[in-house]
């Protein structure tokens, strides 16, 4: 198994309880299809440089974990069909950081 990390954009106009289950929803699918969360990160709504499907802003979810082709298969058939997802990237790693959190808001 290889490790990866999974960025999703949702769009800017989702209630707080649809992006509770668009978190759930992909951490259970990956869990579901022989992968494993390692940590999910919320990293909240952010400004885009330039317009996404006319959305200026959107709501960041990283997900980092560690899965096979088909989990990978899954995900990326999942967020296609999604229409809440504006944008997806997947990374693959040889070693995943699980102690950095480049987004995360200080106290």
């Amino acid at each position: 198994m290889a490790f990866y990390e999974n960025t999703i954009i949702a769009r800017q106009d989702l209630a707080q309880k649809d992006l509770g289950d668009i978190k759930k929803k992909y951490a259970d699918l990956i869990n579901n299809s022989s992968g494993k969360v390692i940590k999910t990160e919320e990293w909240g709504l952010l400004d885009f440089a330039n317009k996404i499907k006319n959305y200026k802003k959107g709501f960041y979810i990283h997900y980092k974990f560690e899965g096979n082709g088909q989990t990978l298969a899954e995900v990326e058939k999942k967020i296609k069909l999604d229409g809440s997802i504006i944008r997806s990237l997947i990374v693959k790693y040889k070693k995943l950081d699980t102690k950095n959190e480049f987004f995360k808001k200080e106290t």
